[in-house]
């Protein structure tokens, strides 16, 4: 039986820079793993009817790494918002507008969708 999916996240500084860099670790794996099969697929060819074969592979290979960089991107967007809002805050506490709210779903959205569709939205 698997674990309930959380409908409320708390954010903390440490928490929102954690699932940050585990996002980004999961960008940096994707990228590198459509690369090496792009690579490999390329060795493979021989002659110019080989790249009939082996186009719709390396076609799907560079959606995944322009996927990839555009998710890092993002990230790196909202980890300026997030430092920013955290210098103007004294307490400590991060209060997210908005927009701020509507990219961390965005992002988690785009996680989900590499294992299946998600339609959850999460309350911050």
């Amino acid at each position: 039986m698997p674990r309930p999916k959380r409908k409320e996240i708390k954010f903390t500084t440490d928490s929102t820079l954690s699932l940050m860099q585990e996002i980004y670790n999961e960008c940096v794996e994707q990228r590198s793993t459509a690369i090496r099969i792009q690579n490999k697929m390329i060795g493979f060819m021989k002659e110019a009817a080989d790249m009939a074969l082996i186009g719709p592979v390396l076609k799907e290979q560079q959606k995944i790494i322009d996927s990839s960089i555009d998710k890092k991107l993002q990230l790196s967007k909202l980890l300026s918002t997030v430092s920013q809002k955290n210098l103007e805050s004294s307490q400590g506490n991060i209060v997210f507008d908005e927009d701020l709210k509507e990219q961390i779903n965005t992002l988690f959205a785009e996680k989900d969708e590499d294992d299946k569709p998600s339609t959850l939205n999460y309350k911050m």
